[in-house]
């Protein structure tokens, strides 16, 4: 089933610029609903054909590009997308990101890897509609132990979707360890947060903990603990970690028992904490909040809250300390984070240097002409 889309004669629309996506207010007018979930092409103003994509008049993206070229959104085309994700992960560890929506030619279509178990997390009303078809190649291609269906986001309801969690078996699955580089950490797939770790900081975790030798670590929104695990093994003479979140913080206690590493965890909200301990010396501080822009109307008062952040932590090193800091919202900018360090930077009389550029990794491939693919970026800081 195919029909287009035209673009309106005026339209600044960035699909013209190579993004993938039309908004509803971009095009002269709207397919009927029977088009909702299948694929239809899109043509500017000339009529010149800009790609296939798939279609849904109930979200405000209603048109999400496939490919510049016609194609057919079956099964062949979903094992081709599927192979060709594989292909740029080749070599990667067994715990990574195979498929990252657009940038993988699947778009709203996420699948992260946990060894012998995938997590597959749905949020377009196309792929919903071949969700049994994606399930049946995942177990073809890679023959996992189970297949984690998260369609828990809440974004799905942008596009008219439910909410539902369930397992390829119809059988609950239960946590259990699983040893992610080298440190043991106790994971509910079916249940914890996002598809339960966050894979995009793997490489981050050994990126900081060089630094970690013979310091005293804190480790600020610390989750379940990776950071501070890292940091602990890799020399930390102290490490604290400290979560508003008490079943993170649970979580990060029960990993360092398992793995016998002697970090600190409490709960605590992290702006509340700098308050308390404003004489408190730290020599490596790792920032990696939540995103504090959800959406673009919220990026000032984010920015703010960033800045604040990382002026306390700035002002709590010592001497010759680092910070690592990270932002994980695609609202926030490189040019804005950065700006927003140096204000931080100029407010704490610090010299402030930067040790490492910090992104998100190669297991998630971002598009150069899609801002939104690429949301993780940070710094590794030495302050002075």
């Amino acid at each position: 089933m195919t029909d287009s889309l035209k673009l309106k004669p005026n339209a600044a629309a960035r699909v013209l610029r190579g993004h993938p996506w039309v908004f509803a207010n971009e095009v002269v007018s709207l397919l009927p609903a029977v088009f909702d979930g299948e694929i239809t092409e899109c043509r500017d103003r000339t009529g010149r054909f800009l790609g296939t994509g798939i279609y849904n008049s109930r979200s405000q993206i209603i048109w999400r590009r496939l490919s510049r070229e016609r194609v057919v959104l079956d099964d062949a085309y979903l094992r081709g997308a599927l192979m060709r994700a594989a292909a740029r992960r080749e070599g990667m560890s067994a715990f990574r990101r195979l498929v990252w929506s657009e940038s993988d030619d699947l778009p709203g279509m996420v699948v992260d890897q946990f060894g012998d178990v995938l997590v597959l997390q749905v949020q377009t009303l196309a792929m919903e509609k071949r969700q049994q078809n994606i399930m049946a190649l995942l177990d073809e291609w890679m023959h996992p132990d189970e297949i984690i269906v998260r369609n828990d986001a809440p974004v799905r309801r942008l596009e008219g979707l439910p909410l539902e969690v369930k397992t390829c078996s119809g059988r609950p699955w239960e946590p259990r360890w699983m040893t992610i580089d080298g440190i043991d950490y106790w994971l509910d797939l079916q249940q914890g947060q996002k598809t339960g770790f966050y894979l995009d900081q793997r490489l981050q975790h050994s990126a900081v903990a060089k630094y970690a030798g013979g310091r005293r670590v804190l480790d600020a929104f610390c989750n379940q603990g990776p950071f501070a695990l890292h940091c602990m093994r890799a020399g930390a003479v102290s490490v604290l970690g400290i979560d508003s979140a008490e079943a993170a913080i649970g979580l990060a206690r029960k990993n360092a028992q398992r793995s016998g590493l002697k970090a600190e965890f409490v709960v605590a909200n992290v702006f509340d904490f700098f308050a308390a301990h404003r004489d408190a010396a730290w020599d490596l501080i790792v920032l990696d909040p939540p995103p504090f822009a959800k959406s673009r109307g919220a990026l000032d008062g984010a920015l703010r809250g960033y800045k604040e952040i990382n002026l306390r932590a700035l002002k709590a090193l010592t001497s010759g300390g680092v910070l690592a800091t990270y932002c994980c919202s695609h609202h926030v900018r490189d040019v804005d984070f950065r700006e927003m360090i140096a204000s931080a930077a100029t407010d704490s009389k610090r010299k402030v240097q930067v040790l490492e550029f910090c992104h998100q990794p190669p297991d998630h491939p971002v598009l150069v002409t899609m801002p939104e693919s690429e949301y993780l970026r940070g710094y590794i800081l030495r302050v002075e």
